[in-house]
């Protein structure tokens, strides 16, 4: 098991693939056929494009604030690529990838950045045991612990993903989840992606600790750094912890090692915090830069990329179109349904906001 070999008392990392695209871990390479490494491409570069776009669309009005995903594609791709059709997916914010490959589609997603909550309720069958976005910092994690303390329970063949980022790993939430899912054996993968800023403040503002993999050895988990912008890397390593955590064997902690190749939000400017020189370097080790290489490389590739990029764009722009002009959401859904009797304070807040709409449509 890649747990053993790569001990995060070690501070080792899984890499299969350098930013070259070349093989330096042969043996770990996991069995993909060329048409699996092609598929894992197309999704990460259908979710960089609409992550792009989504940017865009902010930028230009249309949108509220948008967490960008860039260059963090290949963790989302290679988790679920190795989810099963009845595994749980427990989002923070920054996991669109994770989400698209498990049936959401980009109208809810876009829906939901538009403030809509049918955003919240996907179509796809496929995306029954996906939970809704989680903004608050960590809290995803309790749940995604309860879920599989559940799981147990029932003795289900059933394994629950959650994310978080490494400013997530400061909250006494994601101590408390890994303590409770390895007392019960929670058939739980936890993943910490360390895309190295909690909005503005650095990694090593946040922990003394060597990496965040090691992190898991006072829980009494297996924990595990992992080169988060290699795809093989990150594959095997989801691979081998959705056998252990269906085993019975308890939970793991992957952490993956990316960079925020964008802000942190589109309310958020990064150059306030982080250097130029430092962005080019993560840039070399850019997920779909690699991953095209290596294909590259033993010759399998043979889209006519621009071509691809073109029809994404046209699918993207369309589901786009289709949330921005939605159903408006009822504001009786936002005030109506929390309390059988409405208390003073909402009611207050109902009329504030009846009268702001008033006045927002006699300017017309």
């Amino acid at each position: 098991m890649i747990f053993k070999e790569f001990n995060p008392l070690d501070d080792k990392m899984l890499q299969i693939i350098d930013n070259e695209g070349k093989v330096v871990n042969p043996e770990l390479m996991p069995d993909l056929d060329d048409e699996t490494v092609i598929k894992a491409y197309k999704e990460m570069l259908f979710e960089r494009v609409a992550d792009e776009m989504a940017v865009s669309y902010q930028r230009q009005g249309r949108m509220y604030t948008f967490p960008p995903n860039q260059g963090q594609e290949a963790i989302h791709i290679a988790a679920g690529m190795n989810m099963k059709e009845n595994d749980w997916l427990v989002p923070a914010f920054r996991e669109m990838g994770v989400m698209l490959s498990r049936g959401v589609t980009m109208k809810e997603i876009f829906l939901y950045y538009n403030g809509n909550e049918q955003g919240s309720n996907f179509s796809d069958p496929r995306a029954k045991h996906v939970l809704p976005i989680a903004i608050s910092i960590g809290t995803q994690y309790q749940h995604a612990a309860g879920i599989g303390y559940s799981i147990k329970y029932q003795g289900l063949d059933e394994v629950v993903f959650p994310f978080i980022g490494d400013g997530g790993t400061s909250t006494g939430d994601f101590y408390e989840a890994l303590n409770f899912a390895t007392v019960w054996d929670a058939p739980v993968v936890f993943t910490v992606q360390n895309n190295q800023y909690a909005i503005s403040v650095p990694v090593a503002k946040q922990t003394k600790s060597m990496n965040l993999a090691v992190k898991s050895v006072a829980a009494g988990l297996p924990g595990i750094k992992v080169d988060g912008n290699d795809f093989f890397a990150m594959y095997l390593a989801y691979k081998q912890a959705r056998e252990h955590a269906s085993s019975g064997k308890g939970p793991v902690l992957i952490e993956a090692l990316t960079y925020r190749r964008g802000a942190h939000t589109t309310s958020d400017d990064p150059t306030k915090y982080r250097t130029k020189e430092e962005e080019e370097k993560w840039g070399l080790a850019d997920p779909l830069i690699r991953l095209k290489k290596y294909m590259d490389a033993k010759g399998i590739w043979k889209e006519d990329e621009e071509k691809l990029i073109a029809e994404k764009k046209k699918d993207v722009d369309k589901q786009f179109l289709e949330a921005e002009n939605f159903t408006p959401y009822p504001l009786s859904d936002v005030f109506d349904f929390m309390y059988v009797d409405m208390p003073e304070d909402l009611k207050r807040q109902k009329a504030e906001y009846e009268e702001f709409l008033n006045w927002k449509e006699n300017r017309k």
